[in-house]
């Protein structure tokens, strides 16, 4: 795989009805339904909204026999209005109900995390081999039959694993690690082929974009060694709503799409599920406007592994560089001074002004023009004032270059003087793959300097930078690049610009500004207002800068999927819900009525409280 030019890794073809998956196919973008699945006509009507919105594919969850049955009435009224589109039953804890939808649907997706093991208790279990090896058998006996149906149906298999439903007996041997959802996953796949079953396609989803990325390019190495080239199914599960949503799902399946991997989508979304689609498309044109991009050469650094990639260690200067967080630069040369106080930038450039009145701690770069010696303020120097940068004395100092400015007399430079930060720019069609090499270069060489990543965009609309520049921001961040972050739009606010790179920062874990929300998109399994919920949760919660809390449908992800949660809602039946402290229940079956209340209450209980 070239980490420096894009190009689409090439799967098997799945067959999925009319619409095969992988190969020369295009990417798919698909959503899943979140009404009750034994709903018929409020299934039908939300089925059209999101093929009318563009999607390849429906899903729909099926706890049972009886709704997988039903999805076979589903299936027959929507070609009775002439709307074709496969359809998925989405499976956990029920291989009889997956057997049934084989029967009834195109595709049929299964957890291996519960499709045979017990539901999770979090329990650490010592497996001899033998038993081991005796629980693998169990899985044998259960899941061939399954795959002898799909033969006889010509359906497709999705293995779905997740982060948050792991089995105990996987946990136990593995861990809450990659490689443990990869170990899941090949037990299943390996089945698979010994069946002479080729109709699958694979999807590893987790809500933290770091493990998401790392886990599906540790599965994509792992088959290729193994002589398996699958299709593979993106998606960040819980990514939210709103502008942290779409950012967080464009960090990570942008990251991986970028890299060639990936032949069909989910934005999953805690919005209508038809919303989904329109975004999903969005984000892969965007990725796929990089096709035969003039080709960029360069080599990675001896030692680089994307799939175990550490922050790049730079020094420090002035407070930029490892193990400092990421600093964030506002382009202000718009002579616009206004923030949110929730998303205060380190720095503001004010290009050829020095202003006054800042907001309190922000600090000013300047071109270097307009630099007087004043110690409140920083140059800006550009590759052609190289000889005017060495000569500055000042004790912080900017130079913006790009990977075709690295020339060895630059980077010696670079090395030399402990004053310099990069600024790192770049006009390529593939600016992601010429930014990468600019940082293997800096590796290769061993230097050290400092860099912000920066880039330029045209967007007058909000969702397509989001989209854009967490794509391409977040993937320099998940491979541990980057000192600061300069993103740059002059048709919207400075605002706005603001939010979206604190917004980055935070999906990638690499700067944590504000309360993050794992909240999932809800389906038919959920039995509240999802929405109006986690709008509430917020309202409540959204100043309790650090904290993480889960905002989950059904018990099916819950606990697991909140792995990384300080606190967790997760419906727990009709009207009723369950409140977490990381995976450990302390309140059952709330009314939903006293839920959000308790939850403040159980925050404060435990400390975690800010006013």
């Amino acid at each position: 795989m070239d980490y420096f030019n894009y190009k689409r890794r090439v799967s098997s073809v799945t067959h999925i009805g009319d619409t095969p998956l992988g190969g020369e196919n295009p990417v798919r973008v698909q959503s899943m339904a979140s009404v009750s699945t034994m709903d018929t006509d409020a299934a039908v009507q939300q089925a059209i909204r999101i093929i009318d919105a563009g999607a390849d594919y429906v899903r729909f969850t099926a706890q049972g026999e009886r709704e997988s049955r039903n999805l076979g009435v589903i299936r027959q009224l929507l070609n009775e209005k002439n709307y074709r589109t496969p359809l998925v039953a989405d499976i956990h804890f029920n291989p009889r109900a997956a057997d049934v939808a084989a029967t009834t649907v195109e595709k049929v997706r299964v957890n291996p995390g519960n499709y045979v093991d017990k539901q999770k208790t979090f329990s650490h279990i010592e497996y001899t081999d033998e038993e081991y090896a005796a629980e693998l058998e169990k899985i044998r006996t259960r899941f061939v039959p399954f795959l002898n149906v799909c033969k006889e149906h010509n359906t497709a298999v999705r293995i779905g694993v997740n982060h948050g439903s792991l089995s105990d007996r996987i946990m136990s041997r593995y861990g809450d690690t990659p490689e443990g959802m990869v170990a899941s996953c090949l037990e299943f796949l390996r089945i698979c082929r010994e069946e002479n079953f080729h109709d699958v396609a694979i999807s590893m989803k987790a809500s933290n974009t770091v493990l998401m990325v790392r886990v599906v390019r540790l599965l994509v190495r792992t088959m290729e060694a193994e002589g398996m080239n699958y299709p593979l199914h993106l998606g960040v599960t819980e990514a939210g709503d709103g502008e942290d949503g779409r950012i967080k799902s464009a960090v990570g399946i942008g990251t991986l799409l970028a890299d060639g991997i990936g032949d069909t989508i989910r934005v999953s979304l805690s919005e209508e599920p038809e919303v989904e689609v329109p975004v999903g498309r969005k984000l892969l044109a965007y990725i796929e406007r990089r096709k035969e991009h003039t080709p960029i050469r360069a080599e990675s650094a001896p030692g680089f592994d994307p799939v175990t990639a550490e922050r790049r260690q730079s020094r420090v200067v002035e407070g930029i560089g490892y193990p400092h967080p990421p600093v964030v630069i506002s382009d202000r040369r718009n002579g616009n001074y206004s923030i949110d106080k929730n998303a205060v930038p380190d720095y503001f450039y004010t290009g050829k002004t020095i202003p006054e009145n800042l907001p309190q701690g922000v600090k000013v770069i300047v071109d270097s023009c307009a630099w007087n010696g004043n110690k409140e303020t920083y140059p800006y120097f550009t590759i052609s004032e190289l000889n005017s940068a060495i000569s500055c004395n000042a004790e912080l100092k900017f130079i913006r270059l790009s990977f075709d400015d690295m020339k060895d007399e630059v980077i010696s430079f670079l090395k030399e003087d402990k004053a310099i930060v990069v600024i790192l720019e770049t006009n390529h069609a593939n600016g992601l793959g010429h930014q990468r090499a600019a940082m293997h270069k800096l590796l290769s060489a061993g230097c050290d300097v400092p860099v912000i990543l920066n880039r330029e965009y045209a967007e007058a609309d909000k969702e397509s930078l989001q989209l854009e520049s967490a794509s391409d921001f977040g993937a320099l961040f998940l491979d541990g690049f980057g000192d600061g972050i300069l993103l740059q739009d002059e048709k919207l606010d400075s605002v706005v610009i603001d939010n979206c790179m604190f917004g980055i920062l935070q999906a990638t874990r690499t700067r944590i500004s504000k309360t993050e929300f794992i909240s999932c998109p809800g389906c038919g399994r959920t039995l509240y207002n999802l929405q109006s919920t986690i709008a509430r949760v917020k309202a409540a919660t959204s100043h309790l800068k650090g904290l993480k809390i889960g905002i989950m449908g059904c018990i099916v992800n819950g606990p697991g999927e909140m792995a990384d949660a300080d606190y967790g809602y997760v419906g727990a039946g009709k009207g009723k819900i369950s409140l977490y402290k990381g995976k450990t229940c302390i309140v059952n079956s709330v009314p939903e009525d006293d839920a959000v209340e308790r939850l403040v209450q159980l925050i404060k209980e435990n400390g975690d409280w800010q006013n």
